[in-house]
């Protein structure tokens, strides 16, 4: 017979054994609907902070009004705006008060509405402009909508674009006005010659807003007396045509998108003269087909700065120009065997002596300080280490703030510089990803930091990098998760047969057991410079935690190409865009494979863009290790895509052509021998839908089955229409489900 302590002790075991499974049979599952429509999942942010002109005072919008808060205490200080002020004249709704733009002055507010979207980066609406003062609205223009609305830096103007050309609201003539006589004497029009698909003032074209990252192509001198401006001639540039359906008869536009080899839009730069009304033409050389990727005044109001970059983006100058007569000299440039990479980094001190700007001459991407006759003064950052970002500058204490994977590629930290001496000085304190955004006089910055398995916590640190006071910290969000099992993703290493380490996360299943074999999905992007594997929340998505919980390990790898680990890793690629990258990923498969826990015959992988691209490739190329796709998006035949991208890191086909077959899986599909799912949006305006069109032609030409899921009316983020986004989450899981 047993004792009474030994029949206590076996059922104190039966209950550990027994709660934990109770634990697990509360814990609630993940569903689409939990993650698509009821954004169960999503972080908290701190939309809205503006810093105001003093630094110690930001601007928020709460309860439909714009405030005024404080840095240090967050205490509320004054109301600027409501939103019953901001209803115009024989109007009923207010204009939307989260849309607000200070002038310099910080006396006068524009706002705008009706806003409507071109292409993916820009867009057109109403402006409206408040002054603060007299409580007056005045819409900026009466015939059109409007484009990249701008205050002079007296805010006694604003400066806009419609139907192409530029135009320059007075705004105190406009204030005084009590006519129509005056109202009109109040705008004046500085170019005539815009037309649709022709000629193109004060805005970008397609491929420099989607690939040099800007649509604003118009900028006030320091003292407001000039507007430098971008005129784009797309006239010989050839055409791509879109349909919109959903009418008797669709509806057919075309836009101009330049291709590898083809013709570019013809630049300009000019000045005008805000007093006089002369327009100076910049002298940017006689070679035409060139890059201007960047414009900016530098703190003397005579001189503009501009980058000049040749076709084959591999040269760099950086040229200062006379506003006056518009002559240019070079003061800086700088060769690459490779390509070069365009960024805001440069920055221009207000004592006219010096700019900093950032370079990959070292290998790694640094920062460094010129005398604005282009000697060298200093190089700030120095290491086997990339610079993110520069975050602002604090020119009186002569310090720059910036970010960098200093310790993993993985990371973000927040660090700040000396321009006279010394070695950077990390501000942040927690591993992870910090992203900070400074008060104008660097006296604060708002951090976001995160980490792959925790949500963002918002603070509000000091110069110093110490946290004043937290802001958000998501703790519904964590405990959410936990009431949802989600799982912990853990950071590993890929060693490739060629000695190569690759960055690497794995998400397993919340339920996982080494003793059983699961299927592996690969998520990826892997296209140059852009990262998956980032210690930040948001790496492993809500979705990729749902497809743990059905039993599959999630993993994503960073193959060569990839950024923050220096020149070399990223721009190997170069001329073979697409094939170490593809080598790398069937490396990280059969690493895969080797894993006891793996089931190497249901191996699958999916990516939308140029992830859509690196499926197809893998499945075709890489087709004895990955049995399942789905491409979203994808290019697949490098021919077909835009020409300021490809040819940066293919040079043109007559030039390359042999790169270009070679890394086309439209050439490959007679490889294919798994499961396949190809999507596209019927109007994506970036990777035209022409590209999965041949693909399928190709597939089918060689026998292969496949699934194909189209998106009329959808560009390249595929969202336009009712339902659309969580019909495309449904059709992607259940196809992952059913067949790896």
């Amino acid at each position: 017979m047993k004792s009474r302590s030994f029949r206590l002790s076996v059922i104190a075991v039966a209950l550990l054994l027994i709660f934990p499974a109770l634990a697990q049979a509360q814990q609630k599952s993940i569903s689409l609907e939990d993650i698509f429509k009821g954004r169960k999942f999503s972080s908290k942010g701190v939309s809205g902070i503006r810093s105001m002109k003093d630094g110690i005072h930001y601007t928020q919008v709460k309860n439909d009004s714009l405030n005024i808060y404080d840095y240090e205490t967050g205490s509320y200080v004054r109301t600027i705006v409501t939103s019953k002020q901001l209803i115009p004249e024989h109007d009923t709704l207010p204009l939307p008060i989260s849309s607000y733009e200070f002038s310099d002055d910080e006396n006068r507010l524009m706002f705008s509405k009706d806003d409507e979207a071109l292409f993916r980066h820009s867009s057109k609406a109403n402006y409206f402009i408040l002054d603060l003062a007299t409580g007056k609205k005045i819409p900026l223009y009466a015939k059109g909508k409007q484009r990249l609305a701008s205050f002079s830096p007296a805010a006694s103007k604003v400066a806009f674009v419609v139907d192409n050309n530029i135009f320059i609201r007075d705004i105190a003539l406009s204030l005084k006005a009590e006519g129509e006589k005056d109202t009109v004497n109040a705008l004046t029009q500085i170019t005539t010659d815009g037309k649709v698909n022709e000629i193109i003032n004060g805005a970008t074209d397609w491929v420099y807003e989607e690939e040099f990252g800007f649509s604003r192509a118009l900028f006030w001198s320091p003292d407001g007396s000039g507007l430098a401006y971008y005129r784009f001639d797309e006239s010989k540039v050839k055409e791509y045509q879109l349909t919109t359906y959903g009418e008797l008869y669709p509806e057919q536009s075309k836009y101009k998108y330049p291709k590898p080899g083809e013709d570019n839009s013809v630049v300009g730069i000019y000045i005008y003269d805000i007093k006089t009304g002369k327009v100076t033409t910049v002298d940017i050389g006689r070679e035409t087909d060139i890059y201007i990727p960047r414009i900016k005044w530098t703190a003397d109001p005579a001189t503009l700065a501009l980058y000049r970059l040749n076709r084959h983006q591999n040269k760099l100058e950086l040229l200062l120009a006379e506003a006056s007569g518009g002559k240019t000299h070079a003061i800086w440039s700088e060769d690459n065997k490779c390509y070069i990479d365009i960024t805001d980094d440069w920055h221009f001190l207000k004592n006219g002596k010096e700019f900093l700007i950032s370079s990959e001459r070292s290998g790694f991407n640094h920062l460094y300080l010129y005398s604005m006759t282009g000697e060298l003064i200093r190089q700030l950052t120095d290491g086997k280490w990339d610079v993110a970002r520069v975050a602002g500058m604090d020119e009186p204490n002569r310090r720059v703030f910036f970010t960098a994977g200093f310790s993993s590629p993985m990371n973000r930290e927040v660090f700040s510089v000396s321009l006279d001496e010394g070695a950077p000085v990390q501000l942040s304190e927690r591993e992870g990803t910090n992203s900070p955004d400074f008060s104008s006089n660097f006296a604060y910055y708002v951090n976001r930091w995160s980490d792959i398995n925790t949500p963002p916590s918002i603070t509000i640190n000091n110069t110093e990098g110490k946290e004043v006071r937290l802001l958000q910290d998501n703790a519904k969000l964590r405990d959410v998760i936990k009431d949802y099992n989600f799982g912990k993703a853990d950071f590993f290493t890929v060693i490739t047969d060629n000695g190569l380490d690759l960055n690497a996360w794995i998400l397993k299943p919340p339920d996982f057991d080494p003793r059983k074999k699961y299927p592996v999905m690969f998520t990826l992007y892997g296209g140059p410079g852009i990262q998956t594997v980032n210690n930040s929340w948001g790496a492993v998505s809500s979705w990729n935690q749902l497809l743990a919980q059905n039993g599959i390990i999630v993993v994503s790898v960073d193959n060569r190409g990839t950024g923050a680990r220096g020149e070399e890793f990223k721009k190997c690629t170069y001329l073979q865009l697409g094939k170490y990258e593809t080598i790398d990923q069937i490396n990280a498969a059969r690493y895969l494979d080797s894993l006891s826990f793996v089931d190497k015959d249901r191996l699958g992988i999916w990516g939308w863009s140029f992830g859509g691209y690196m499926v197809l490739s893998c499945v075709t190329k890489g087709a004895d290790y990955f049995k399942l796709g789905v491409a979203v998006a994808p290019v697949t035949n490098w021919k077909y895509y835009d020409n300021i991208y490809t040819e940066r890191y293919m040079r043109t086909p007559k030039e390359n052509n042999s790169g270009y077959e070679d890394n086309s899986p439209v050439n490959f599909a007679d490889r294919f021998k798994g499961k396949l799912l190809m999507i596209h949006g019927m109007a994506d305006d970036n990777v035209h839908p022409q590209n999965s069109y041949d693909m399928v032609t190709a597939l089918v030409g060689a026998n292969k089955q496949f699934e194909m899921q189209l998106y009329p009316n959808n560009n390249h983020y595929i969202f336009t229409g009712k339902n659309t986004s969580f019909h495309l989450w449904q059709r992607i899981t259940d196809f992952i489900l059913k067949n790896l």
